[in-house]
């Protein structure tokens, strides 16, 4: 079973990205804020990381650049998953590290294939 680590600090994302992958079997950690994300990451190993961006605190993007830069966790996929539409912003995730990006509010099928393809590698 693969181990999705979910970042997000609305309850209510955290709710519908819950039930949806665990509803598809996946194994489901939740993070509130980018600097749990990144002690969980480094004490849980996840599969694959799904990372919003606007966050109290540290953000996604930050978030990202930390974990693609550590040793430790740097070959775990991140998919960011953000309101934020632009292109500028689906660049700069890349360039932090990001995998893949997916603009809320997603289609769950979508989410789906972005984990599956991000798993494969």
């Amino acid at each position: 079973m693969p181990r999705v680590l979910i970042v997000d600090d609305s309850p209510t994302e955290l709710l519908r990205l819950r039930q949806h992958l665990e509803g598809e079997g996946y194994q489901i950690t939740e993070a509130s804020s980018g600097d749990d994300a990144i002690a969980k990451a480094k004490a849980q190993k996840p599969d694959v990381i799904v990372m919003d961006v606007v966050m109290p605190g540290m953000n996604g993007f930050q978030a990202t650049r930390t974990l693609t830069r550590d040793p430790a966790t740097k070959d775990v996929p991140i998919i960011v998953c953000s309101s934020k539409s632009q292109e500028t912003d689906k660049l700069w995730a890349k360039r932090q590290g990001a995998t893949d990006y997916i603009v809320k509010p997603f289609k769950p099928s979508d989410l789906s294939a972005r984990l599956k393809a991000a798993l494969k590698g």
